[in-house]
């Protein structure tokens, strides 16, 4: 039972991203195109985003999931170093490509070759995240 409200939920989540046009890397990269010709339409999208999810975290206090498990818990508000990099580091793939993890799974099936290599490298950074994590916070550990 868990599986199917996974695949409906996932299934949801992409039929979005389709609709929304956040698999259309030029839609995108004229959302990011602030100086030049600024597409504001994926201000719509973020906020269809972010103000469902905000209430999501106040109602599920103290709630379990229906299907077991347990709620995340919220993000940490502090502003670290880590919150900094990853922030630049999405920042700069999501301008150069147009593409961010959901989209990119999503576009994996239209986009050709370029989607596959955006995938592997994205997928290499992520594997490379953690112990590169590692060595940043020892040595700023020791200074």
């Amino acid at each position: 039972m868990r599986a199917l409200f996974a695949f409906i939920a996932g299934s949801l989540f992409g039929a979005g991203l389709l609709v929304s046009g956040m698999t259309d890397t030029t839609k995108v990269q004229g959302w990011l195109d602030i100086f030049g010709d600024w597409d504001p339409t994926l201000a719509f999208v973020m906020g269809g985003a972010i103000i469902p999810m905000a209430i999501a975290w106040r109602i599920t206090v103290g709630r379990r999931p229906m299907l077991g498990g347990a709620f995340p818990a919220p993000p940490e508000p502090r502003i670290g170093h880590n919150l900094v990099v990853g922030s630049i580091l999405f920042g700069v793939g999501w301008g150069l490509v147009g593409l961010c993890p959901g989209p990119a799974i999503a576009s994996l099936t239209y986009n050709g070759i370029g989607g596959v290599v955006f995938l592997v490298a994205m997928i290499a950074g992520m594997l490379a995240a953690p112990p590169m994590r590692t060595r940043i916070d020892a040595i700023a550990g020791s200074t």
